[in-house]
């Protein structure tokens, strides 16, 4: 089974060069071209990615998540959303990699299994990284005016939020 997982990539690669070479197409001239553009495009989103993994790593640092989560906890539990998620709420739109972070620190203290686990886990799937997602993609595209996008996505993110909090609690009950 792994030699035919092993043997998919490269199958690929050699279907789309013979494609290319039926249509008389340079395939390696195309191949240059593309990988051109892309470091263009890596130029081009690395700077927002820094800075927005810098935040994050600063704001985790000096203890400001924390002290949000605590001051946002009556309103979290008002929702149904467990306290204990706030760091993660407050750092999945920013960076994936945070979240994980975050959420990994949520599973070993309370427990993969646990609701707190549990709402974590839905929450991480059920939301985007709503920073990351525009600098990268509003970023390769060169758009540089994001309008309505941020806070239609932070919109989603809350709703993406609740709705993990309430399908934990119907589907996984105390």
């Amino acid at each position: 089974m792994s030699l035919l997982f092993n043997m998919v990539m490269p199958g690929l690669l050699a279907v789309i060069a013979l494609w290319g070479m039926a249509k008389k197409v340079d395939v390696y001239d195309a191949v240059i071209h593309g990988a051109a553009n892309g470091l263009g495009v890596l130029a081009r989103i690395v700077p927002p990615l820094i800075a927005l993994l810098t935040a994050v790593a600063m704001l985790r640092a000096s203890g400001f998540l924390e002290l949000c989560a605590r001051w946002a906890a009556p309103a979290l539990r008002r929702f149904g959303i467990p306290p204990e998620t706030a760091p993660l709420l407050l750092v999945r739109p920013i960076s994936g990699s945070a979240a994980l972070g975050v959420g990994a620190d949520i599973m070993a203290t309370y427990g993969p299994d646990s609701p707190i686990g549990r709402t974590a886990a839905i929450m991480m799937g059920s939301t985007e990284t709503t920073f990351y997602t525009i600098a990268v993609y509003f970023g390769a595209a060169n758009i540089k005016k994001t309008r309505y996008a941020i806070p239609a996505a932070l919109c989603a993110d809350c709703v993406g939020f609740l709705s993990a909090a309430l399908a934990a609690r119907l589907f996984f009950p105390a």
